[in-house]
């Protein structure tokens, strides 16, 4: 029940950032990339908080970790975008969008693991 929770609020607010900025003039998928880069945020903070005194509550991780954040994020899309740019032979925004997600995502669980060391 948790994960269904979690989850259903993940993909709502999934599909509201996407909505809002995947519909620019510049043709790049600034949404997905933004909900995956925050969604690594938040597990790194989720996840750092938990860990930080050796003790992970079962029922909040499943939760916001595996609920919300699996909710909210999504590899499909980024997958599915990346293979649109290869099909349109845009080779810079294929290297660009790639890199920078992975890049993006594991920084941004580093600094949500930060982050969990003050709260």
């Amino acid at each position: 029940m948790l994960v269904f929770i979690g989850g259903g609020l993940g993909s709502v607010c999934r599909y509201t950032v996407g909505r809002t900025f995947n519909n620019t003039p510049i043709h790049f998928p600034f949404g997905t990339l933004g909900v995956n880069t925050i969604g690594c945020f938040l597990i790194g903070l989720i996840l750092g908080y938990f860990i930080k005194d050796g003790e992970i509550s079962n029922s909040y991780t499943v939760l916001l970790a595996t609920g919300f954040c699996g909710g909210f994020t999504t590899f499909s899309a980024f997958a599915f975008e990346n293979q649109m740019f290869l099909k349109n032979g845009d080779f810079t925004n294929f290297i660009l969008y790639s890199l920078g997600s992975v890049a993006f995502g594991i920084l941004a669980v580093f600094f949500g693991i930060f982050l969990s060391k003050f709260i």
